[in-house]
């Protein structure tokens, strides 16, 4: 990479390809204390709830930091853990078959609006590292119209196609009409998840990861009660779940981005600053497509492996579906603390804190190490009492098809914690390509073995293959950031 000089690093401040080039070959002292200085476009005060990433102990800063992320995605899998426990328990194992096929679409639709959202909070993390919060504006205002359209688009297309995509994922015809009529309702609710989306990664970005947590709260309590309330008491069915889950998701994100003007001072923004940079938004989408279609990539290779699940029949389906929910859940903490550790990598990025960087990647693997071991341990032994949470005692044999899936999985939690730290990173250092490459191959192993060998070994061959793409990932992803973190030619 080469040098430049002084003139030339203020020149690349507007320019944040090129200006976290040049960080990452500055010394960390020189860039950490011009970022520390206040300017007129420079936060002055840290308020209480927020963290600055930059400074104090890299383990506790990163622990502390991702608490509220990852109790706010155990909030998060709350809402549909709610509509699957009350269908399942109240209305039958086909509901909770296709709530479960549901979850898995909707996933895959929100990932990449989630993904183009998480590019987006990178590059507002880097700004704000770097305390550039008038660059950090004009991202805001353009990636919020960029993403409210892609937002727009793919949920009239989710409407138009519905027919078509579930016949695609080969879904049984006894639980097609219901499964088809929660996702009509369920689709109104996209674009406020992009909108709860949007300002909790913005918020993050600044360092307040506990917003997030406190609208999300909120929204899941009121999911939960009203799911009781129209699918135990009015017997809504189906609908009734979908219908409790947009209304909380409307709560989430309106609830969300008026604080987020309201109280956040470096986020209000002026009425000259509520324009549209025409000459950021081929950077912006660039950025964001490539996070937005690496966790896209990863959520359609999870869609195919249910269409071939769906295959076997609606006991198989169920099982799946209620063991895919104790899956999310048990990684789910390790998932957030790469997402926290990625907002850390991207404000020291910014910073140019090349040790720093060093120290919480070290610091970071031992943590999600510790984490998914425990979490293995616990899913391996309790897997068929984790089961009976959602599926009925007699059901005897979609909780032995569960338990099955759930102890191969259960054995494997390191793999996927090591693979959302490298996620985490490469998207923080402006490579989301990487990211995008990692995922291939992860769910590309997945796929390719699922479809090869569940006709040959059965089910079991599907459960396998999982943690195998895992491991091919990890492999790939750990050579590529021993030689990004030894300075080495660029990557991506």
């Amino acid at each position: 990479m080469e040098e430049r000089d002084t003139q030339g690093k203020k020149a690349a401040a507007d320019q944040p390809s090129e200006a976290m080039a040049a960080v990452r070959d500055e010394p960390s002292g020189n860039m950490a204390a011009a970022a520390d200085q206040p300017s007129g476009t420079r936060t002055a005060v840290q308020k209480p709830g927020k963290r600055d990433l930059t400074t104090g102990s890299v383990t506790s800063t990163m622990l502390l930091f991702a608490v509220p992320m990852i109790l706010g995605n155990v909030l998060q899998q709350c809402y549909n853990l709610a509509d699957t426990w009350i269908v399942g328990k109240f209305v039958g194992s086909g509901a909770l078959a296709a709530v479960g096929s549901a979850y898995t679409l909707m996933t895959f639709l929100t990932s990449i609006l989630t993904g183009m959202c998480m590019g987006g909070g990178a590059l507002f993390s880097i700004c704000y590292g770097r305390r550039d919060i008038c660059k950090m504006k004009e991202y805001m205002v353009s990636s919020f119209v960029l993403i409210l359209g892609i937002t727009a688009l793919l949920t009239a297309l989710s409407f138009a196609f519905l027919h078509p995509i579930l016949r695609l994922m080969q879904i049984p015809s006894d639980v097609y009409d219901m499964m088809y009529d929660y996702m009509w309702i369920i689709l109104f609710g996209l674009p406020f998840i992009f909108l709860y989306n949007y300002f909790a990664f913005l918020l993050r970005s600044v360092g307040n990861s506990v917003t997030p947590l406190v609208f999300l709260g909120v929204s899941t309590a009121l999911n939960i009660g009203l799911d009781y309330v129209f699918v135990a008491v009015f017997d809504w069915n189906v609908e009734g779940a979908a219908i409790a889950t947009v209304l909380a998701q409307i709560i989430s994100g309106i609830g969300i981005a008026g604080y987020s003007f309201a109280k956040e001072e470096v986020l209000r923004l002026k009425k000259e600053e509520l324009r549209v940079n025409g000459g950021l938004l081929g950077e912006i989408f660039s950025y964001s497509a490539a996070t937005g279609i690496q966790q896209s990539v990863m959520n359609f290779g999870i869609l195919m492996v249910q269409g071939l699940v769906n295959s076997f029949g609606t006991a198989v389906m169920a099982a799946f579906a209620a063991g895919v929910k104790i899956d999310t859940l048990a990684y789910m903490p390790a998932q957030e603390f790469g997402n926290a550790y990625s907002i850390f990598i991207s404000q020291n990025y910014g910073a140019g804190k090349k040790d720093r960087i060093r120290k919480g990647s070290k610091s970071a693997v031992a943590v999600v190490l510790v984490f998914c071991l425990a979490a293995s341990a616990v899913v391996f032994i309790l897997a068929r009492q984790l089961m009976g949470i959602f599926i009925a005692p007699e059901e005897t044999e979609i909780i032995n098809i569960g338990a099955g899936y759930l102890r191969i999985e259960g054995a494997c939690y390191c793999g996927i914690g090591i693979l959302f730290l490298l996620y985490g990173y490469f998207r923080a250092v402006e490579k989301p390509k990487v990211s995008l490459l990692l995922t291939i191959i992860s769910l590309g192993t997945r796929v390719v073995l699922a479809y090869a060998l569940a006709p040959v070994f059965g089910v079991g061959a599907i459960w396998w293959a999982i943690p195998i793409g895992w491991a091919l990932a990890d492999m790939t992803g750990a050579v590529l950031l021993n030689l990004d973190l030894r300075g080495s030619r660029p990557i991506g």
